[in-house]
């Protein structure tokens, strides 16, 4: 097969003017977000540059320590991310979400590289650790942040509830299951949905690019069923996490409900 066509600068800053409908569309619905769309398109032009650039430069000097590095960047911007995401906030949330994806993330990346895809030497290859660690993070940062946007509201609008069930002696585990399992199921919901259409209604971004690289489609096929269930692990184990670590922080062992600290 072909390999990919190389596009010009002219070629990408002529994709660029389509940005001019989302533009119009804006002016013609008094809609105000013109400055918005022009700042989110010159952020995405310059984050990817310089992404590009640094991967270069990571990919040339193939030294462990510096994957490692960025890799850990990726992952605490990550875990503030999901973290400032959440509307309602209690003390240790910051490092509730870093933990939980940081070893959701790392656990499930690692997994593949020296399992699935032990023949990529050495293994802390950038060209497969820094991509899968990022799609990954991606991924397991949706599923945190509305896990726990969606335990802690759950808290504060069931909160007669569960003061009730520990009143009548019920242990707080128990008082906290509902709102526990409909966080966990609602953190999972998205990344379940993807897997249900993926290839039928929508060609994922890697599989699509890796074909337009010249890659055999079946290949392509290969490596985002990987990626899919990496991504669904790396999810459901994130947002587990981060749930019953809020949950540890927002019940005592004493069992009682400690509502004041949620903000």
């Amino acid at each position: 097969m072909n390999g990919y066509v190389e596009l010009t600068n002219g070629q990408v800053a002529l994709a660029g003017l389509l940005i001019l409908f989302n533009g119009a569309i804006s002016i013609g619905l008094r809609l105000q977000m013109e400055p918005s769309l022009l700042l989110a398109s010159v952020r995405t032009t310059v984050q990817l540059l310089l992404v590009g650039l640094v991967l270069e430069w990571v990919f040339r000097l193939e030294r462990w320590y510096v994957v490692l590095a960025i890799g850990a960047m990726m992952t605490l911007i990550a875990g503030l991310t999901a973290a400032g995401r959440n509307q309602r906030r209690y003390p240790g949330i910051w490092l509730n979400t870093v933990i939980s994806i940081w070893a959701s993330a790392w656990i499930v990346t690692s997994f593949a590289l020296l399992a699935v895809m032990r023949d990529t030497e050495p293994w802390y290859d950038p060209q497969y650790a820094i991509p899968l660690l990022g799609m990954v993070l991606g991924n397991t940062l949706n599923g945190i942040s509305v896990g726990l946007n969606t335990f802690t509201e759950a808290l504060v609008t069931r909160r007669d509830q569960v003061e009730a069930q520990l009143a009548m002696g019920a242990s707080r585990w128990e008082a906290a299951l509902a709102p526990i399992q409909h966080a966990v199921r609602t953190g999972m919901i998205p990344i379940i949905n993807s897997m249900m259409i993926v290839g039928i209604v929508s060609l994922p971004g890697m599989m699509t690019g890796q074909i337009l690289a010249g890659m055999a489609p079946v290949e392509a096929v290969k490596y985002q069923v990987v990626i899919m269930f990496l991504v669904a692990s790396a999810t459901s184990l994130g947002t587990v996490s981060v749930v019953l670590l809020s949950f540890l922080r927002l019940f005592s062992n004493d069992h009682q409900f400690l509502h004041g600290k949620i903000k």
